[in-house]
């Protein structure tokens, strides 16, 4: 091949891969939130590290946790009926603003050597009713700025790579500015990044979305958007499987903390390390997911990404090496980010328009809803058998639900073959990659 038949082809594949960029209003997005995102992780590192340096104690580590993320449980599910009624761009710019003001003041109270911990737990339950009301809007509101659904699977692999990458960013810059300068600054960091996106989301064109139908009472909705995601197998798979992997795989971030001082005997770079190989192989998994032309086959690399990242996570509460440690993290990551950016696209994908908001609510319940009460069972557990003891069970109920979810495939299959045939995806493929005789012949493969 010559180097200009080459060089095309790797523009052709880059182009493939960023595609969702194309549009204008994604692309404000994609920029707004990638700066904004390394702020979040860099106050999400310094807040861990700030509750164990000023208690040393697992169970407050898991107790701010639940606090944090617990109102995001509470409160998902009424975000959803007003992210299918209310404008989602304006929601968006109030509740970003809001994360703003709350991450100011957090940094006030660090600078001026006035924090307490009943400080950090009122803002983290603060933080939570806002990422309640931000999540659910925020999930449902690419459909509003990629303008072609074909398209859709790609900007949401992209988003969760702008997470990630902001995940290999902001844990490093963390790292460093709390070793040198204190927690305050980062706390500071993560006010001024929400300028970024509350400016994109400012500067974006976008079109009414049609009126709908006279308003039901939000309870009504409310009852509507369960009944709908429970009594459909795959959604409700999904969520099951994702629920339970939130709940007893995610803490090992919350304990992260523990391991780098107390099991590996380092100090806020050692954290910072590891909390960036966990963000390189979530990365990696978004880089993967991004790169896939088609949403087939993505039943299957759920099954295979929970697996993994059970057997990470047991793997890595046994290591005492901090590279060993590194690898399984790296695998944890792979794994985690996989799930989550796969079953949000599946969910996007076969999700009826006018239901979105509240299918998305349930999905942030299913996610961040079930984190803090994790955080607070790792949390109680890691004081009582210790922080590797509580991340082995976990990771061990991670691989019993990755294969629950594997024995439930066929009929998982059975269900959303339709939509994808009515949606025209599986003849897409079937021009464009397989005949159609294949397509009757390897199941597997949906």
């Amino acid at each position: 091949m010559s180097s200009n038949g080459f060089i095309a082809g790797k523009l052709g594949n880059l182009k493939l891969f960023l595609r969702a960029l194309r549009y204008r209003n994604y692309r404000l997005f994609f920029i707004g939130q990638s700066i904004s995102l390394i702020g979040t992780w860099m106050q999400q590192v310094a807040m861990s590290w700030l509750v164990y340096r000023l208690t040393g104690s697992a169970l407050l580590l898991g107790v701010v946790g639940f606090t944090s993320q617990v109102p995001t449980f509470l409160v998902a599910p009424f975000a959803g009926v007003l992210a299918d009624r209310w404008d989602r761009r304006r929601l968006l710019l109030f509740s970003q603003s809001l994360a703003m003001v709350q991450a100011f003041i957090l940094a006030f109270f660090v600078l001026y050597g006035a924090i307490q911990v009943w400080h950090i737990i009122t803002l983290s339950v603060f933080l939570g009713i806002v990422n309640g009301f931000d999540i659910p809007a925020r999930q449902s509101f690419v459909v509003d700025i990629v303008e072609s659904k074909e398209d859709l699977g790609n900007a949401i692999a992209l988003n969760s790579s702008m997470v990630n990458g902001a995940r290999l960013i902001g844990p490093s810059i963390a790292g460093v500015l709390i070793a040198v300068l204190g927690e305050g600054v980062c706390f500071l960091a993560n006010g001024l990044s929400y300028l970024a996106v509350i400016a994109c989301l400012m500067a974006m064109r976008t079109k009414p979305r049609p009126a709908r139908g006279a308003k039901k009472p939000i309870h009504h909705e409310l009852r509507e958007g369960f009944s709908y995601a429970l009594n459909f197998a795959p959604i409700r798979y999904l969520l099951l499987l994702l629920a339970l992997v939130s709940l007893m795989g995610m803490p090992y971030n919350v304990l992260m903390p523990v391991f780098a001082k107390d099991i590996l005997h380092g100090g806020p770079h050692t954290f910072g390390f590891l909390m960036t190989a966990s963000g390189v192989g979530a990365f990696a998994g978004t880089m993967y997911l991004a790169s896939r032309k088609s949403v087939i086959g993505l039943g299957r690399i759920i099954a295979i990404a929970s697996g993994v990242f059970g057997a990470a996570v047991a793997a890595f509460s046994l290591s005492r090496s901090i590279w060993v440690s590194v690898l399984f993290l790296l695998m944890a990551g792979f794994g985690i980010m996989t799930q989550i950016a796969s079953s949000n696209t599946i969910l996007q994908t076969i999700v009826d328009d006018d239901k979105r908001g509240r299918v998305m609510s349930l999905f942030t319940m299913s996610f961040m809803g079930m984190t803090p009460f994790g955080s607070l069972i790792a949390g109680a557990m890691a004081g009582r058998i210790g922080a590797p003891n509580t991340l082995l069970l976990g990771g061990i109920a991670c691989l019993a639900g990755s294969l629950f979810f594997a024995s439930r495939l066929p009929s998982f299959r059975k269900s959303i073959r339709p939509i994808y045939t009515k949606m025209g995806i599986i003849p897409e493929m079937a021009t464009g990659i397989q005949t159609a005789a294949e397509l009757t012949v390897p199941p597997e493969e949906q």
